[in-house]
């Protein structure tokens, strides 16, 4: 392998954030090592004889954490010493208010980037617009016509991955953004139920949001074999969002990039030309 001492590590390279910043980072001449399970650096969590070949000569780190917070002090600590000088970790907004027992890897993330003795920056973001085209949980549903969930009428200002992977960029990369946890969001709040409409506009689809009780949603979803822990954190993180703790826009993508971030509408009419819903 050939490797630079200014390489930038790329953790979860193939997911919703990673693909976008590793694109990004490339467009503006950076060197990246992409790496997952399945991108063109190999690198498996549970598998620590991955680390030290994606981490050798590489100065900064987008740390993607696992689900389970074991492993992830131990690569923070081999990636100091190998060399890294600067960690961008990918939690969550309202992460804070949660239980100790809820999405614990983005907590043990948080914890060892402070602790690391270099350069940090954490970012927070509202649930990704991509939600709805780009994953198991939503996208099905949405497909099927139905998309229900325990929120209610409380709004969310849902964030662009782009949007994320441009500021993760620039922490990554420039300089007076360092040691802050940054709060994203997309510029203007909006109930589920708003979104789906917006979506099913775009779409050109019939498509409708029902609101599910929380105790209805936790048994449809053990009743599609989705494992206890899993249920457990989803059950907290809407809970944090009925009760509207992230229900606000935040500033944070102006803050860093000195642009707004992207409106759902003009997310939706995108990905609907492209297929999402079709």
């Amino acid at each position: 392998m050939t490797t630079h001492d200014d390489d930038i590590l790329v953790l979860g390279a193939t997911g919703k954030t990673g693909r976008h910043l590793v694109g990004a980072l490339r467009a503006a001449g950076r060197r990246v090592r992409a790496a997952s399970r399945s991108a063109e650096t190999r690198f498996d969590w549970s598998d620590q004889d991955t680390w030290a070949a994606a981490l050798d000569g590489a100065s900064a780190v987008y740390l993607v954490a696992p689900e389970d917070p074991a492993p992830v002090d131990a690569f923070v600590k081999q990636a100091t010493e190998a060399g890294v000088r600067r960690f961008v970790a990918l939690s969550g907004r309202g992460v804070e208010r949660l239980s100790a027992e809820a999405f614990q890897g983005m907590a043990a993330a948080e914890r060892a980037v402070r602790d690391s003795g270099v350069e940090w920056s954490v970012i927070r973001p509202n649930n990704f617009n991509q939600n709805f085209d780009d994953d198991a949980a939503w996208r099905p549903p949405l497909l099927a016509g139905r998309l229900a969930l325990p929120i209610g009428a409380t709004p969310e200002p849902f964030v662009d991955t782009r949007d994320i992977a441009d500021v993760a960029a620039a922490l990554l990369t420039a300089d007076g953004h360092q040691g802050q946890v940054h709060e994203l969001s997309g510029p203007r709040a909006l109930t589920f139920a708003d979104a789906v409409r917006t979506i099913a506009e775009a779409a050109g689809r019939d498509i409708e949001f029902v609101e599910l009780d929380p105790a209805e949603y936790r048994a449809e979803l053990l009743a599609e074999g989705v494992p206890e822990e899993v249920v457990r954190d989803l059950d907290e993180m809407y809970a944090n969002m009925r009760a509207g703790h992230v229900a606000e826009p935040v500033d944070g993508v102006r803050r860093v990039l000195g642009r707004e971030p992207v409106d759902f509408a003009a997310y939706a009419t995108e990905a609907a030309a492209a297929g999402a819903w079709a």
